[in-house]
């Protein structure tokens, strides 16, 4: 057959349900093969917006997300959402097209050595020289995506290698089942917990990625261990849990910090070194034990005393089974930390200033949504009011971006969440200047006929830098910008768009959208002054209770 039918049928065999991307005079063959397939072509009006579609399906699934570009500019705008899903440990496959490499028919025109540029951004890249090859490197790519630490992959087919005939099969798909712990580790990690005054569970990102969240939850209720998470480990344990003490969103300062200093052990599972580390490490200091599917990256700030390496959830279980519970333990000082954070996260939530602040939205936000709905961060200074005072009910529920924590994504990525899950609510929550990064696909959106709610938060600013600015004492400059009529912006895509007056609307307007089918855009004002006056000010102020 035709390597390019022989590659659809291999991503036919690996499951793959969408390629989402911009296909170009490169792809013509496989577009060619492609339009026989059960497999749905979703068409983007940027290459980027098609990545973190595919990166966001890889996260929600596990199972690697497709894009596809062209050769040139459309594979180099690949490189975002490379590192996007690499940082991230999103399982992501990007095919790109490339000029006929055993003739050249324009010379070096829109070649760019694509492969080497992705080296570094990818766990996997290779330009297909035969079509005897597909079957081999298409299975790789998937394994090397998918399997623990998951991220980005890459497969070049330049376009004779595609039009060319082939007689290979493809390779059986086996999946490997994920090694356990040894229980020496597990009879340590018991004897740890056991001997600690005051222990305290973290759950990141790791934990999120896999189905760890009965384990952990039967963990904590058995030994009443309090438990914080960091932002991509939200949702892993219900927030709504008593011992649930908070988020991790700023690096120190904030209430949990203080249980984090008092805690004499740290139970971290599913710990991700992209992510920002919510404790400093010092020598003979809190002891850590290290609970992952692979071992610790060990650096000045982190070097655990234990490592229980293998499945998360196997190790949860098997530590859960042979704990016992010990008068020893103290966790009295973290109950009285949990009331602090409740207390002080609850603060503003039904505020009626206008243009709103971050705790009345987030508030309301969270009135809107049921327990599974979905919310999609962009990148932005409210990020740090969701992941600190929005409560996550289930996995995967709050869609933020912790790694790379590129502007951009937030759009797409609840286009994805959509697509995954078309039966619950979701919304995109966008700055002004990250919602426009990506803004066109709305267009995609509407054919698609997804619905979808997009808040777009407006400060006519870059309201993140203009926070640090002022955190360091620096005046407001360079970071003002104007913005289209929103309103009028969503209609002209087909969408409905919504102007937020007054705050007691916003919860209401939400609501309305949620009944109604279609693409919603709301503009939002945002007043942001309590960003210096919380989290610059009060938490910088503020003093660990006794």
């Amino acid at each position: 057959m035709k390597a390019s039918d022989l590659f659809i049928k291999a991503l036919e065999a690996e499951n793959v349900e969408y390629i989402f991307g911009i296909p170009g005079e490169e792809n013509l063959d496989f577009l060619d093969s492609l339009k026989g397939s059960n497999i749905k072509l979703i068409l983007t009006r940027h290459e980027q917006g098609a990545g973190f579609m595919a990166a966001t399906y890889g996260r929600l699934t596990g199972k690697a997300g497709v894009c596809l570009s062209t050769l040139g500019p459309g594979a180099t705008n690949f490189v975002t959402p490379a590192a996007y899903a690499q940082l991230g440990a999103m399982p992501m496959l990007m095919i790109t097209g490339q000029k006929p490499i055993k003739s050249s028919k324009q010379g070096h025109f829109q070649i760019v050595d694509i492969v080497q540029m992705m080296q570094p951004l990818t766990k996997y890249t290779k330009q297909i020289v035969s079509g005897d090859n597909i079957p081999s490197h298409v299975r790789e790519a998937f394994r090397r995506a998918e399997e623990e630490r998951p991220g980005a992959v890459h497969l070049e087919l330049p376009e004779d290698i595609a039009a060319e005939d082939t007689e290979v099969g493809l390779f059986p798909i086996q999946r490997t089942r994920r090694s356990i712990a040894e229980e020496k580790a597990i009879n340590q990690a018991v004897q740890m917990i056991q001997d600690a005054k005051h222990p305290l569970l973290l759950v990141g990102a790791g934990a999120n990625r896999k189905m760890t969240s009965n384990m952990l939850k039967a963990f904590i209720n058995k030994t009443g261990i309090h438990f914080f998470t960091t932002q991509m480990g939200k949702g892993v344990v219900d927030e709504r849990h008593e011992k649930f003490i908070g988020n991790a969103a700023l690096s120190a300062n904030d209430y949990l910090h203080c249980a984090i200093d008092r805690a004499d052990l740290i139970i971290n599972v599913g710990h991700d070194v992209i992510e920002k580390p919510p404790f400093f490490m010092k020598h003979g200091g809190t002891k850590v034990i290290h609970i992952n599917f692979f071992s610790a990256e060990v650096d000045p700030v982190y070097f655990p005393q234990l490592e229980v390496v293998g499945d998360i959830a196997n190790s949860i279980w098997q530590i859960n089974e042979k704990i016992e519970i010990q008068p020893s333990w103290d966790f009295s000082y973290n109950a009285r930390i949990k009331n602090e954070v409740d207390t002080h996260v609850n603060e503003g939530a039904n505020d009626e200033r206008f243009p709103l602040i971050p705790q009345r939205l987030v508030s309301d936000v969270r009135k809107a949504m049921p327990a599974n709905g979905i919310i999609a961060l962009d990148n932005g200074v409210y990020k740090v009011w969701f992941a600190r005072n929005f409560r996550a009910y289930e996995p995967n529920t709050v869609l933020l971006d912790n790694a790379l924590a590129t502007m951009g994504a937030g759009l797409p990525s609840a286009m994805a969440a959509n697509i995954v899950y078309p039966d619950r609510k979701v919304i995109a929550i966008c700055g002004d200047g990250g919602f426009m990064m990506n803004s066109q696909e709305i267009e995609t959106a509407v054919r698609l006929k997804l619905n979808l709610i997009v808040l777009i938060l407006r400060d006519d600013a870059y309201g993140m830098i203009k926070w640090k600015q002022a955190g360091m004492g620096f005046k407001n400059f360079g970071l003002d910008f104007g913005n289209p009529d929103f309103v009028k912006y969503a209609e002209c895509y087909g969408a409905k768009g919504y102007r937020i007056t007054k705050t007691e609307d916003l919860l209401t307007t939400i609501q309305k959208c949620q009944l109604d089918h279609g693409v919603h855009i709301i503009d939002v004002p945002m007043d942001y002054s309590e960003n210096d006056r919380v989290l610059n000010q009060e938490l910088k102020n503020r003093t660990c209770i006794l």
